[in-house]
């Protein structure tokens, strides 16, 4: 069988002739068709890789946090968080922020573990959790962290696992009452490989923090320094009472009698006192040192242990708050501190007998107590009941018992504000990197212009090559090598991945230059297409046509690759994308892996900064890219073809054409930077990167065959028109 191809009259249609056994039958091609049923059916080919990803994941989509457990620690891993080598115990804590608190030998706290997925919920470029340890010790600082769960790529692998840990171990002595100066000082001593990663250790960065601060808050850490130590005011009882500085519950003789019903001996109702019970936190100057007085109120406090705080418990009344088992057993059994749903016992180590009070108009107490309390988590500044528990024998048996409870929480007047909360970790880069910010979007602004006035540019060949050399030499320069501004699949990848699993502004604002590029990138596919990029903004494929162009002037071959083989090569692409996309859903960690077909990571990114084998394979792209212009970019770029398939939305067609490209000339098709037009002269949108090549060839007389067909006509036409005016003008002169 033989085909043959003949031109038809539409600029769009060819007639196929078939030859077999021995008649030969003429089909119409039609090229548009074509190219759509191909679209059509990639398309349906990603409809399937979602959807099948989906029904995998299902069920689990909607519990994507929950399904995934937070990191554990075991004895070896808190013993080295905390830099110590006797043993130590690891206790599960549950309630609003889950952890473990670490004991020595001896029983004594050491500190607090969180894994940061529970705390923070850390989310990394990938779109999938970085987990880490975060210590804090029992002095509101960082006693270590470590990196237990990551999918990053530039951290899987492009940075060892000894610059990661250097990295993440350098927080550890970062002091939470002022976490944003402390972590600026421990970031300065990180590997300088690490600051190519900003995303993914931005977000490490945050998350250390963040899960640090809310142990320290939840553990009393950070709280309990907030307590006003120095300001002083002289105030009465009352006034005290007003403030909410004491609180107080009384029971009277007729409530307690029905609350212990069937006591032996019986309680006698009446309007009387039961117990009239008061509380306060004495550390503030201005509640104790007017309670007590100024000798006690330095007696009571001057030997505070760091950990803990002095409770004034006054009664009167019927019932005592103190009792006298204490005496025999050193534990207060009559009276407890609760808070968070912890018990703390008051004991006989930490108690002082308080015989007078310095306030005039103060109750006339019957007993007056100063009780240490403290420690294990204990948040002074945090709400806490205090509970004396009444007991009675029963007449059947056993005991009949009551709880006065006294609700108490320092007012604010007496704390200190809170150190703030570390602002998020995007606002301070995108404050910092404001000018990069602009230097982006300029660059932007340029390419959009360019655009929009392309008439007055690609008719100046020279113009336009002086304009794009010097724009592409930009891209690689500065937006690459400079500012680290090269996308890549992985990105969208984890984009689609955090639709599914979650999405966070805040990671993708964590770099603005990629931020920046990608809203752009958005806008020109809508308006023209992947070529915004492709063609213009990507470090790579400026690297690479730089190079060829390089090569042409040294007089290196090109390659002409036949249409046919060209067309089938771009299935590589689109293939490597719908499996890297589909694969991410199965494993993240295998798609990063097959994710290192793009060598952006290598080239640009870490500038040549990796192991060999990736170093030979960027120059191995490189190398083909000298005698094939863009190799990389035509047959192989997954990037490229996950925004060739948004861009088939494109509004603007601003590629102009005349009825004899393709039909009596094929220079665009053989000049066109990626081969992007076929042989009937139509440009494929999908492959097309906009370098306006073919519209200097439109519009360049010298170079156009049909242009100069037209240049040659309009001169013979003048030539003519010049001889037939002479020739009248001779006739003329002869007459």
């Amino acid at each position: 069988m033989r085909r043959f191809r003949l031109s038809h009259s539409a600029p769009q249609r060819s007639l196929i002739f078939v030859k077999a056994g021995g008649s030969v039958r003429a089909y119409p091609l039609d090229m548009r068709t074509a190219f759509r049923t191909a679209w059509r059916a990639l398309v349906c080919a990603l409809a399937v890789v979602l959807a099948g990803a989906a029904l995998a994941d299902g069920p689990s989509r909607p519990g994507f946090e929950a399904a995934i457990s937070p990191a554990e620690p075991d004895a070896g891993i808190a013993a080295a968080l905390f830099g110590t080598d006797g043993p130590v115990t690891v206790i599960r804590e549950e309630g609003e922020a889950p952890g473990w608190r670490v004991e020595d030998g001896r029983g004594e706290t050491l500190g607090y573990i969180g894994s940061s997925w529970e705390l923070t919920h850390s989310v990394g470029y990938s779109g999938r959790p970085i987990d880490m340890l975060v210590a804090v010790d029992t002095s509101a600082s960082i006693a270590g962290a470590r990196l237990m769960r990551q999918n990053e790529p530039i951290l899987s692998l492009g940075i060892s696992d000894q610059d990661i840990e250097r990295f993440v171990s350098g927080f550890a002595g970062v002091d939470l009452t002022r976490p944003q100066e402390s972590a600026a000082l421990a970031e300065r001593g990180h590997p300088d490989i690490i600051s190519r990663a900003t995303v993914s250790t931005g977000v490490i960065r945050d998350s250390i923090l963040r899960a640090g601060r809310t142990l320290a808050l939840t553990r009393g850490i950070l709280g309990g320094g907030r307590i006003e130590r120095v300001a002083f005011a002289p105030r009465s009882w009352a006034e005290l009472v007003e403030m909410g500085a004491i609180r107080s519950q009384s029971v009277t003789m007729s409530e307690a009698a029905a609350a212990l019903a069937g006591a032996v001996p019986p309680l006698r109702p009446g309007d009387g006192l039961f117990l009239d019970l008061h509380v306060a936190l004495l550390d503030p100057p201005e509640i104790g040192r007017n309670i007590l007085g100024q000798q006690a109120y330095t007696r009571a406090v001057g030997t505070l242990p760091a950990d803990k705080v002095a409770l004034f418990v006054a009664s009167r009344g019927l019932q005592s708050h103190r009792g006298l088992n204490w005496r025999r057993t050193g534990v207060f059994d009559r009276i407890v501190v609760v808070q968070n749903g912890r018990r703390y016992a008051l004991t006989r180590e930490g108690y002082t007998r308080v015989d007078r009070l310095a306030l005039a108009d103060a109750p006339a107490f019957k007993e007056r107590s100063i009780f240490q309390v403290g420690g294990e988590g204990f948040d002074p500044a945090a709400p806490f009941r205090v509970e004396v528990t009444s007991t009675r024998p029963a007449e059947q048996g056993g005991k009949v018992s009551m709880v006065t409870a006294v609700e108490y929480r320092l007012p604010e007047r007496f704390l200190k504000p809170l150190p703030p909360a570390p602002e998020p970790l995007w606002k301070e880069i995108w404050e910092r990197k404001w000018p990069v910010v602009v230097f982006v979007g300029a660059m932007q602004v340029a390419l959009t212009l360019l655009f929009l006035f392309q008439g007055p540019i690609v008719r100046r060949r020279k113009l336009w090559l002086r304009f794009r050399i010097g724009f592409l030499s930009l891209t690689l320069f500065v937006l690459g090598w400079g500012l680290n501004g090269q996308l890549s699949v992985v990105q969208v990848v984890a984009f689609v991945q955090s639709l599914l699993s979650g999405f966070r502004w805040e990671t993708f604002l964590m770099e603005p230059v990629i931020f920046v590029l990608w809203s752009g990138v958005a806008l020109g596919m809508l308006f023209w297409g992947r070529g915004v990029y492709c063609g213009w903004l990507c470090p790579f494929g400026a690297l690479q046509e730089l190079t060829n162009l390089a090569a042409r002037r040294f007089g290196v071959r090109q390659i002409e690759v036949p249409h046919g083989l060209h067309e089938r090569l771009w299935i590589i692409k689109y293939t490597l994308f719908i499996v890297i996309l589909g694969l991410s859903f199965y494993s993240m960690a295998w798609a990063l892996l097959l994710a290192e077909v793009e060598p952006f990571k290598t080239a640009i990114t870490m500038r040549m900064m990796r192991a060999w084998p990736f170093v030979l394979f960027v120059l191995a792209l490189l190398g083909a890219g000298l005698f094939i212009e863009r190799f990389y970019c035509r047959y192989i770029c997954p990037l490229g073809a996950a925004l060739a398939i948004p861009a088939k939305l494109k509004i603007f067609d601003w590629l102009e054409r005349r009825p004899q490209c393709g039909r009596e000339c094929r220079l665009c098709e053989q000049k066109c930077t990626v081969g992007a037009i076929n042989p009937l002269g139509r440009i494929n949108p999908n492959e097309c990167v906009l370098c306006l090549r073919c519209q200097v060839i439109f519009n360049d007389e010298s170079t156009c065959p049909t242009l100069m067909r037209r240049a040659r006509a309009r001169a013979a036409q003048a030539e003519m028109a010049a001889r037939q005016k002479a020739k009248t003008q001779a006739e003329a002169a002869g007459t």
